[in-house]
């Protein structure tokens, strides 16, 4: 029976939230109302596509597909067009000889019959376009949105899409490992895992960047900017190719390879994918597909994100949510991707895309006219999906609001999520260093940021991510040691205050992130090092240089240099974890918060941790209590400014 205010069945399990939280009670009727919404497009789906589970395979389908006798099917939704044509390399550019023919719903098909050799009369490689008349008889020439492979050539300002069919494509290897318990996961970037001053290749990655992740003790890998982006300052947040792995890196083969290679060192791998938004671009990009303002997008000054000059998705829309539904469903299936960390939810969540926004908790703020639950209902969609056909597959939620119940089930209520990151840590660890004398750390400040979580939602912890290396802002190391980065790291000169004072407090901050911040841990690449500098893609504003796109593994390498200490520590800290498993306990328990002896102690998995963050004072029998009398505690590990 349906509640009062809604259509449809309740959320079977939104009792067992409310009682885990009972702070959530006046807001049952916004659960049921996101649950019944989620229920209807669900079972629409059903009634209308065959399941989702034949709606999500639709990049099987539309855009450029072959048959087996090797005849070639054409689908696209341009609801806006008056005419759909397909030219290229294939009929000598002939933007009339192709046309699609009009079906329901705005959408348009095209058979092209094999040759009488059998053979496709598109061949593999080969330059493609879709044609589309718009309403006031304009002709525009397009990338399909479901182009699998495109390149931009250096002669060339936009991308060309081609035609990709190799003869012979990779063929996987190993298995999927199992859903991991403990995340410890090394975010990374394919075009800067290099010390060169160029952009690095899948190939490299997979023979000189995987094996050094696995030796450091992390088991997952989050590979940032792998859809297609025209813009490479982006960091790949700016997505004009949704089906396309980019291609500056090399060939989608290449990157099925390095995926399977991480598998086969029990690596799990997760995709930062952005479902956020879109770029603005026309001629390589999503916008204005069909010559109109709206098609995958809200029309007007809804479908424009202010500060980020992009797209946003209209996820009422049914073929909007047959796009992304079936991009996610590429992504695992076609390549192997274990998971997705979902970038912008925040933005996705809310009509104002939480835009000088300062959430402060207030239930309120999560609930009512301001929330964007059409956003909220495909995230739910895309969480069961994914959760149905792959359930060893994980997600990540990036959201800075806090949004209660996001990790929580669908059958609950909620978002579905695994994971959201802790994204209030790095801040704090930032304004810390900034702000604050060493004797005026606050440890109940401290402690209170990285404990303050939802109760049963799991979160990634982390002392610093990608955000906190790009030009304009610091590292942990470079804020903690400055210019003497470029003096005294070598074990040669004098260990100065500064370098000491920023190696030790390095190691402590990401050891008691990593123990008592969260479910799951995260590192950008590099930082496990201290890698000096900031992170600055190629851009006129710096003449296109690569000198600041690039990663300086040959620093850690140097027995001569003193990063070596940091990444040793690493090691050693997720070795740790991977022996005790603290990630996958309960939170830990803080026996002492010491405000004038700068010590915090904490019970987590067996293990006593001891910090000391007094600035000059060391204690000799320092006492704490513990769970278990005596000396049953597995393993004290203590760690203090020297």
């Amino acid at each position: 029976m349906a509640a009062s205010g809604t259509q449809g069945p309740l959320a079977p399990k939104l009792p067992e939230l409310l009682e885990r939280d009972p702070y959530l009670a006046p807001f049952e009727q916004d659960f049921q109302r996101r649950y019944a919404l989620f229920y209807k497009r669900l079972k629409s789906i059903d009634d209308n596509e065959g399941g989702l589970n034949k709606f999500s395979k639709s990049y099987k389908s539309f855009g450029v597909n072959q048959f087996v006798d090797g005849g070639v099917y054409c689908k696209e939704w341009a609801p806006g067009a008056e005419a759909v044509f397909l030219t290229g390399d294939f009929n000598g550019w002939n933007p009339f000889s192709h046309p699609y023919k009009k079906m329901d719903y705005g959408k348009w098909e095209l058979f092209i019959p094999p040759g009488q050799d059998g053979f496709s009369p598109v061949p593999h490689g080969s330059k493609l376009k879709v044609v589309i008349r718009a309403q006031n008889g304009e002709l525009l020439y397009r990338i399909s949105p479901w182009a699998r492979y495109v390149v931009r050539y250096e002669d060339k300002v936009n991308y060309d899409w081609v035609h990709w069919n190799p003869p012979q494509t990779y063929i996987r290897r190993h298995h999927s490992p199992k859903k991991l318990k403990s995340l410890r996961i090394y975010e990374s970037h394919v075009g800067i895992a290099s010390p060169e001053g160029k952009i690095a290749s899948y190939k490299n990655f997979t023979y000189n960047v995987l094996p050094r992740i696995r030796d450091l003790g992390y088991n997952c890998i989050q590979l940032m900017a792998v859809m297609e982006h025209a813009y490479y300052a982006s960091f790949g947040y700016q997505v004009t190719s949704f089906f396309a792995a980019s291609s500056r890196y090399g060939t989608p083969d290449d990157l099925k390879e390095l995926i399977d290679v991480a598998h086969s060192m029990g690596l799990t791998v997760l995709l930062d994918v952005v479902h956020s938004h879109a770029s603005k671009n026309s001629e390589d990009g999503l916008n204005k597909f069909d010559g109109t303002d709206s098609c995958f997008f809200h029309s007007g000054p809804r479908g424009t994100h202010q500060v980020w000059d992009s797209r946003l998705f209209d996820y009422a829309n049914w073929e909007v949510l047959r796009f992304l539904l079936s991009n996610l469903r590429m992504w695992i299936e076609d390549y192997g991707f274990d998971g997705f960390r979902f970038d912008g939810v925040t933005s996705m969540l809310y009509h104002d895309h939480g835009i000088g926004k300062e959430f402060s908790g207030d239930y309120n703020e999560y609930f009512g006219l301001d929330v964007d639950e059409d956003a909220l209902c495909y995230l739910m969609l895309a969480n069961h999906m994914i959760n149905f056909l792959h359930p060893d597959c994980i997600t990540i939620a990036e959201d800075v609001s806090g949004m209660p119940a996001l990790c929580r089930p669908v059958a609950e209520g909620g978002g579905g999520f695994d994971y959201r990151l802790a994204m209030a840590i790095p801040d704090k660890w930032i304004k810390i260093i900034k702000e604050l004398k060493d004797e005026d750390w606050n440890m109940g400040n401290i402690v209170y940021t990285l404990t303050n979580r939802r109760y049963d939602e799991k979160y990634i912890a982390y002392a610093e991510s990608h955000d906190q290396a790009l030009v304009g802002d610091k590292t942990l190391a470079f804020r903690l040691m400055d210019a003497e980065m470029y003096t005294n790291m070598s074990v040669f000169t004098p260990l100065t205050p500064v370098i000491d004072r920023g190696i030790q407090l390095h190691k402590m901050i990401r050891l008691i992130t990593h123990t008592l911040g969260g479910d799951g841990y995260l590192n950008f690449m590099g930082n496990e090092f201290g890698h000096p500098e900031w992170l600055d893609f190629p851009r006129k504003g710096n003449n296109e240089s690569f000198h600041y796109a690039r990663r300086q593994f040959n620093l850690t390498d140097d027995h001569l240099l003193r990063y070596k200490f940091l990444n040793e520590f690493d090691r050693d800290m997720n070795k740790l974890e991977e022996k005790f498993g603290w990630l996958a306990s309960p939170p830990a328990f803080v026996s002492e918060k010491h405000e004038s002896n700068k010590v915090i102690a904490y019970e987590r998995a067996g293990l006593l941790f001891i910090f000391n963050f007094h600035p000059y004072e060391s204690y000799v029998d320092y006492r704490v209590g513990v769970e278990v009398p005596g000396n049953d505690v597995n393993e004290v590990y203590k760690w203090k400014r020297l």
